[in-house]
């Protein structure tokens, strides 16, 4: 017998099935590793979606040319944005193609990065930044949407969560970014910030667990589902598609209404206060805020961090970022929510810190005097506490939205027999609320520049001209 012949197809079966086969994984294993990816997944999707936000307001000033108002750049960065949030939800008809406008999104971000670094004229690269605009507010809109289709095995919260927490790293990633590609000159720094937009198909698509991942809460489904492959994946989104194209039920303006008049005064206001007000604080009182360059051997401190009169306003905004990934951060950590009936006290606490801040620029609390610095310390907390206001504000509102049921906000339609509804009511509800946030933004952003010449101006009647020097 040669010695290469070879084992009978019945003995090779035998042996084989002696051999230690490896462990599948257990469904809590495989429950944990889906949980793992949707938490990644939906911190990549705020980080990137905001991010470029960021990264334009930080490079304003190289941006324009230099007898332009930045607050052009401001404008051009928010209004877009508002846009898409107001008019996107309305327009809307039937089922969410979220592949779609993953992609959509990705692409028009990309070529306005690409007009903004490939153009020097103003106009050009207005168009190309109100084009990254208008792609993050669709974005914003599209990932808080998607965190509902996770709502059957309570995971949405989860989702929402992480969301929020990339949303606040990105005031900290952007800046940061910027401050490293700057030197590259803004061709090159925007060109390179270009491809970061792509980060978002590759998560959606690669990294993002499937629905079917999670074992529904209801108790009368299945208590494990397995992952499904990338064919199965295929099938069932084929699938989808040919039901939708059967029946495919559609809210109409009237049903869009009805969803949304009772979350005007419930989270609309409230957000649209909180962000007026911290806005306003952050481009009008903020660049104001400025003191003496401090002495080593009375601050060390403080003459550590700030070298120049023009180091406060980055120490503000740094400080501000800070607390506002923290506070967005809360849910992903497992701080539980403020109660929906309290959703009214952060904006309550920011519109009192912007009277205080203003009152210390305008007079001084701690000190009147033009060459102290004895009041930064108490600028630093009340700045710290207006990123935690304005974090908690669009966590909370967001997360409490997104469990309420048809019922509780008044749905004259039974939509507890058509699950296709249901979803669209979530989808609708979560995105129409984006429109507080950002009108706030926008409104800020016409307050702001009065309010600065105007404290800028009182200071200088009192003696105080370190802000007319800048």
């Amino acid at each position: 017998m040669s010695s290469d012949a070879r084992i009978p197809d019945d003995e090779a079966d035998a042996s084989s099935s002696l051999l230690p086969s490896a462990p599948s994984p257990s469904p809590a294993t495989r429950s944990r590793h889906a949980r793992l990816r949707l938490s990644l997944s939906f911190w990549l999707f705020g980080l990137i979606n905001n991010v470029l936000y960021v990264i334009i307001l930080s490079a304003a000033l190289d941006l324009v040319p230099p007898n332009t108002p930045k607050g052009i750049i401001a404008f051009a960065n928010i209004a877009p944005a508002m846009v898409s949030k107001v008019w996107w939800p309305y327009a809307l008809k039937g089922r969410i193609r979220y592949a779609r406008r993953v992609w959509g999104c990705t692409l028009l971000s990309f070529f306005g990065m690409i007009i903004v670094a490939a153009f020097e004229s103003l106009s050009m690269r207005l168009l190309g930044i109100a084009m990254a605009s208008f792609s993050s507010g669709l974005g914003e809109l599209t990932w808080l949407q998607l965190s509902t289709q996770y709502n059957a095995s309570g995971e949405d919260r989860r989702g929402l969560g992480y969301f929020a927490s990339g949303t606040g790293a990105a005031g900290l990633v952007g800046a940061g970014l910027w401050w490293v590609l700057r030197a590259l000159g803004v061709t090159t720094g925007v060109g390179i910030s270009s491809i970061l937009p792509f980060t978002m198909p590759l998560t959606y698509f690669l990294l993002l667990p499937p629905t079917t991942a999670f074992a529904p809460l209801d108790a009368s489904s299945p208590a494990y589902a397995p992952l499904p492959t990338e064919e199965a994946n295929d099938v069932a989104v084929e699938a989808s598609a040919m039901e939708s194209k059967i029946v495919s039920p559609t809210l109409s303006g009237a049903d869009k209404w009805v969803l949304v008049r009772p979350l005007m005064l419930r989270y609309i206001l409230p957000l649209f206060c909180v962000y007026t007000f911290e806005y306003t604080i952050n481009q009008g009182v903020s660049p104001t805020l400025v003191y003496p360059v401090p002495e080593p051997s009375e601050h060390p401190v403080l003459a550590w961090i700030i070298k120049s009169v023009r180091d406060y306003y980055p120490l503000w905004q740094l400080v501000y970022q800070t607390f506002v990934f923290f506070s967005r951060s809360t849910l992903s950590v497992g701080i539980p929510p403020i109660p929906s009936r309290f959703l009214a006290v952060p904006s309550i606490l920011q519109f009192f810190i912007l009277l205080t801040l203003a009152y210390e620029s305008y007079r001084g609390i701690v000190s009147t005097s033009p060459y102290s610095v004895a009041s930064v310390p108490l600028v630093f907390l009340l700045i710290a506490l207006e990123g935690i206001c304005g974090g908690l504000a669009y966590v909370n509102a967001f997360y409490h939205v997104s469990q309420e049921t048809s019922g509780t906000v008044g749905v004259g339609v039974d939509a507890s027999a058509d699950p296709e509804r249901r979803k669209q009511e979530r989808e609708f509800r979560i995105g129409s609320i984006g429109f507080g946030d950002t009108s706030g933004i926008l409104l800020a952003s016409l307050i702001a520049m009065p309010t600065e010449i105007a404290l800028c101006d009182a200071q200088a009647r009192r003696g105080k001209l370190i802000c007319k020097s800048l």
